[in-house]
């Protein structure tokens, strides 16, 4: 396919998002979401696809869609197996369309539904919260924040910086990454989002390996901690899974080595053990949660 014709195929799958962007997919209303007319006009054209044009869409569709979930609820959260799992309904949406045994009206029903359905399965809180709520939902969204405010919020020293440098929930622009990078300091950064930037990585942080003693410094601004105790409130949370990665997060450090992070977690800090770490505590003047720093001691 030529390289025009694909990029009008994306710039349909982001328009596609665009409309039903904010809509309740919990809400009770199996006309709210439907595909635009610019989508049905794309589909009479999807007969010119070839297989890995197709699978690069799929994958493509896949990526935005996640992305616009998070926007929407920043606490959403999804593993390797839930992305698999919505990529099989992409790709099952693909093959209706080519198919064509079903009207699209109910195409996009039974898509709609698959979608919900894998929400709820993967976020069982969200139901609870926007179920037959209004068709369009407040996002509990995530900002990112400028280099400064990070460096001042975590008490980074850049001059006292134990490199390599990992943020935890880097955000989608990587700014505190790339002001280390400027510094000479070198850092890296892992979130959800698609990255170029290759000290930027696409990575799930519950998933991801942070090896044994390898990093320096690691610093996560109303990222991880932030998550973990959303989930250690919640009655479904995966509060386990948090404190594995918690553990591991700290055994990750050199010897000297720091974990910056804000909001603290008293309820899990209590039980660190001081003969390997030493743990102090900021309050942070405009804001009602403090800054730990954890350094690893041996």
């Amino acid at each position: 396919m030529k390289p025009r014709q694909m990029d009008r195929f994306i710039k349909n799958i982001d328009n596609q998002i665009a409309f039903n962007q904010g809509k309740n997919i919990f809400l009770d209303n199996s006309e709210l979401f439907q595909f635009a007319q610019e989508t049905v006009n794309a589909i009479s054209k999807m007969d010119s696809l070839n297989p890995v044009s197709i699978q690069a869409l799929i994958d493509y569709t896949t990526d935005k869609a996640i992305e616009e979930f998070c926007r929407v609820n920043q606490y959403y959260s999804f593993d390797l197996k839930a992305k698999s799992n919505l990529k099989k309904i992409y790709s099952d949406l693909f093959e209706s369309f080519h198919t064509k045994t079903d009207s699209i009206e109910d195409i996009s029903k039974k898509h709609y539904k698959k979608l919900k359905n894998w929400l709820r399965d993967n976020n069982p809180f969200a139901e609870k919260m926007y179920e037959n709520d209004t068709e369009k939902v407040n996002p509990v969204a995530c900002s990112e924040y400028t280099p400064t405010l990070q460096i001042n919020i975590l008490h980074i020293d850049l001059t006292q910086l134990l490199q390599p440098v990992l943020d935890i929930g880097c955000g989608k622009n990587g700014h505190l990454v790339n002001l280390l990078k400027n510094q000479g300091i070198e850092a890296y950064g892992i979130d959800r989002f698609t990255f170029s930037n290759s000290n930027l990585l696409t990575a799930d942080w519950l998933e991801y390996s942070y090896e044994k003693e390898k990093w320096g410094t690691i610093v996560s601004n109303l990222g991880f901690s932030n998550h973990f105790n959303h989930h250690n409130l919640r009655e479904d949370g995966n509060y386990i899974e948090y404190g594995k990665t918690y553990m591991n997060i700290l055994q990750s450090l050199k010897k000297g080595g720091c974990f910056h992070y804000a909001p603290d977690l008293p309820f899990i800090e209590k039980y660190l053990d001081h003969n390997q770490f030493d743990l102090n505590k900021y309050e942070i003047n405009e804001y009602d949660f403090k800054t730990t720093i954890i350094k690893r001691l041996k």
